[in-house]
């Protein structure tokens, strides 16, 4: 089979297109024929070496996948060769074929296309656990999500949409604004235009929000904390921006704040096997359905052009999840 390789840690233009083994599925596990697999911003980051999770040289990237199984390995009795799901493979998505086990494989919903179904489940089980791990979101609670155009964002507008709260959205062009807003957002702010914590208090009456869920970091920690309203959460999901910057700790301290972080990525598989199951009703139905539309970007591209994806994704020009067609 084709599958991108990992060599030495570098850009992803340093990545190799090689022919490898189809891989076997071990016991517990199935062998997906990827039919379309996601592109998230750690890969990016897992190539540079940057990543917290660092396999072994050689290594395929690539954490969602959809497709159809192909085959079973001993001892699976969930699923059976010709089912449509999506899987998770820890890695090795960008392949042809890949392995998961069956605790990170789901049906796909009836009427949902390999792309769609390829950026479902990262985005919203990270969205779900802050939401209900890290910090209960409530009904008729407000919330801001900053990157509300990214594939992440874009599944917590949702969320929360879905959750009876009010939410509010920043990004960085007309059209990633006005994605928002088709998603859910009662009101969206251009990053570069707008002081967004002026804004987000405009639109409270000066109370501030009750929930911030930020990807960017350090350039944003002061507008968020000025955006919270007394006694409110930051949730901090990434640091796009930057992991560094001065600390006002007496404005936490002044308005009682709640900060908190969160990660799946680094979590033990069993935990993340357990958290998969917690999401899934709630998750599942809406998907099935149609209230919950996963965001795809529209510009396409192959398995063979993972490298200029890679470029598109660095250079904050998609909105939704960018996708490989396999």
């Amino acid at each position: 089979m084709r599958a991108w390789r990992v060599h030495d840690w570098g850009e992803p233009e340093s990545m190799r297109l090689e022919e490898t083994a189809t891989p076997e599925p071990a016991a517990g596990q199935v062998r997906i024929r990827n039919a379309a697999a996601a592109l998230n911003f750690f890969d990016i980051l897992q190539v540079q070496g940057k990543y917290q999770v660092k396999p072994p040289f050689p290594f395929t990237p690539g954490a969602e996948v959809a497709g159809v199984i192909d085959a079973v390995g001993e001892g699976v009795a969930t699923f059976r060769v010709g089912d449509r799901v999506i899987g998770m493979p820890h890695g090795n998505g960008f392949a042809e074929y890949s392995v998961s086990r069956t605790s990170s494989v789901f049906r796909m919903p009836e009427g949902m296309t390999f792309e769609q179904a390829a950026a479902m489940p990262i985005v919203y089980q990270t969205s779900y656990f802050a939401f209900t791990h890290r910090t209960k979101l409530r009904a008729g609670e407000t919330l801001l999500v900053h990157a509300g155009a990214s594939g992440v964002g874009s599944a917590v507008i949702q969320l929360a949409r879905e959750s009876g709260a009010t939410v509010f959205a920043t990004a960085g062009s007309e059209a990633k604004l006005d994605l928002c807003r088709r998603l859910g957002a009662t009101a969206a702010f251009h990053r570069e235009l707008e002081d967004f914590p002026s804004a987000v208090l405009q639109a409270t009456g000066d109370a501030g929000v009750h929930l911030v869920i930020d990807f960017v970091g350090a350039p944003y920690w002061a507008g968020n904390l000025r955006a919270l309203r007394t006694g409110g959460r930051l949730v901090l999901v990434g640091f796009l921006g930057g992991s560094s910057g001065e600390l006002d700790l007496g404005l936490i301290m002044r308005k009682s704040l709640i900060v908190r972080g969160t990660t799946l990525r680094a979590r033990p598989r069993a935990e993340k096997a357990r958290l998969c199951d917690a999401a899934a009703p709630f998750v599942l139905p809406r998907l099935a359905d149609g209230r919950l539309q996963p965001a795809v970007d529209p510009q396409a591209f192959t398995l063979a052009e993972v490298a200029a994806a890679h470029a598109y994704v660095a250079g904050n020009r998609s909105a939704g999840k960018v996708v490989l067609e396999v």
